[in-house]
């Protein structure tokens, strides 16, 4: 394993003095399946005031706790002592935090044994626990007993399958026992650090996974809403998996997308303008769109209605999902960009133009220019979830209006009233004051352009504004 030059500073400044310092946890496990560690985090013998005493800048991250942040060329890196925690009374923190000198007890209080390996290139390879092993077994395994880890923190139950879905790994079976036997100990966690981990997870190639929390009881707990979509027959031609299994798919095609898989059902064309698409999105994007996938349809089972023929139907879904979207993602904590942004790709997700240069820029003009692209992303997402028999007819479909929304980018169509040739002020000089009055004059212009984009002229709305206001339009 080869550490950073600014760990390897780090460790060996301890150790000069006497201290042990060693890697550990996260980065540990990354670094030996390959995978580029996020963080590098580092446990040593000094206390946390003797880690201060050796190094030019630290950040006081949380003493009571044993870390200290240290600063080298502008990156921060935990430095926590070594420590056992003391009884924890609420399956969330524990009691007291007591420091100790040896770095075994301070392993086997960490939740898995992948988690549980220290490493420096003095000794190499700290593993007390079996990490390796289970790295090449490919499993998730509570060190030591699995029911006192879960009963320490109830959250290592959704972390176990976050860790499952990141590395592709299964848990083992006593630890998924133990996680099934404690899954009501969950209601002690903060919807914070709950929805912390989810977002994780559906961000994860092995997404997937979401299944298990859902077999085990635990999306009972956190998310109810979608434990009764993956119970929904949909009872539609359309459909071959219930609400949730395909809502849970069309995550898992969010996140193909992003990673340039293969896609053979779709053309390059098509191929190409979707991982263009994930490129120009931010990580916060990926996420609004993980999270509008699993929602999407999360009122279908309360809008659902069955016909004569006993066939499915889900009318209004997308407005009530909106809505119930919003609830669960605030009692989650998300943020209120994240929370806007996902109810409206729902609210909008089953607006479907007929791919018509007028219809196309309606809807464009509708979803908003800034959410066009993702929403193309969101309804091929939710395409290729639902019958492939219907793929065809609908994938020809998507790809007519992916070509118009391009073709009406290109040409810069006026989308929006701040798109328009003439502005608020210029009807301010024609004696339209601001308010309801104006608004709907700027709404009946935008009307025209999106008729016909060529009128967006200062003289040929001009001629429009004079129609509607009686008013000479001086040009």
């Amino acid at each position: 394993m080869t550490l950073p030059d600014s760990v390897s500073f780090i460790i060996e400044k301890l150790e000069e003095h006497g201290y042990e310092a060693y890697a550990v946890g996260g980065c540990v496990r990354d670094a030996m399946l390959g995978r580029e560690p996020e963080d590098w985090d580092i446990t040593t013998s000094a206390k946390p005031l003797e880690v201060k005493a050796l190094f030019h800048k630290t950040i006081d991250t949380g003493l009571q706790h044993g870390t200290v942040t240290v600063m080298v060329k502008n990156v921060g890196y935990e430095v926590t002592t070594y420590r056992i925690d003391g009884e924890y009374e609420d399956g969330r923190h524990p009691k007291e935090v007591a420091f100790t000198t040896n770095l075994r007890m301070d392993l086997e209080r960490r939740d898995f044994t992948i988690n549980a390996m220290a490493y420096n290139d003095r000794e190499g390879l700290v593993d007390a626990f079996d990490g390796v092993g289970d790295l090449q077994k490919g499993i998730i395994r509570c060190v030591g007993d699995a029911g006192e880890r879960f009963d320490e923190d109830a959250l290592r139950m959704l972390r176990a399958v976050r860790f499952s879905g990141q590395l592709g790994f299964s848990i083992e079976e006593k630890t998924r026992a133990a996680i099934e036997s404690r899954v009501g100990n969950l209601r002690k966690i903060s919807a914070e650090r709950i929805r912390v981990e989810l977002t994780k997870l559906l961000l994860s190639q092995g997404a997937e996974e979401l299944r298990v929390a859902y077999e085990t009881g635990m999306t009972a707990v956190f998310l109810p809403e979608w434990d009764k979509a993956m119970a929904c027959d949909q009872k539609n031609s359309h459909h071959i998996f219930t609400v949730g299994e395909h809502s849970l798919r069309g995550v898992m095609w969010i996140n193909r997308f992003w990673e340039g898989a293969p896609l053979p059902m779709l053309s390059d064309y098509v191929r190409e303008k979707l991982l263009s698409i994930c490129r120009k999105c931010s990580k916060k994007q990926h996420m609004m769109l993980v999270v509008t996938m699993l929602l999407h349809d999360i009122a279908k089972p309360d809008c659902m209605t069955i016909d004569e023929d006993g066939v499915g139907h889900f009318y209004g879904h997308p407005q009530k999902g909106a809505q119930m979207a919003r609830c669960i993602m605030r009692r989650l904590t998300f943020d209120n960009e994240t929370i806007h942004g996902v109810e409206r790709l729902i609210l909008y997700h089953d607006y479907r133009p007929e791919p018509k240069p007028k219809q196309a820029r309606r809807a464009a003009a509708k979803i908003g220019a800034d959410f066009i692209w993702m929403e193309c992303l969101v309804q091929y997402a939710d395409v290729l979830s639902q019958n492939p028999e219907k793929y065809p007819e609908k994938l020809a479909r998507l790809e007519a209006v992916l070509h118009l929304y391009e073709q009406m980018e290109e040409e810069k169509n006026p989308l929006s009233v701040k798109d328009l040739a003439v502005g608020g002020r210029d009807l301010l000089e024609l004696g339209v004051t601001q308010g309801p009055e104006m608004g709907s004059i700027l709404n009946q212009l935008l009307e025209v352009v999106l008729e016909e984009p060529e009128k967006n002229t200062r003289e040929l709305l001009g001629e429009e504004v004079q129609k509607l206001t009686g008013n000479k339009w001086c040009n």
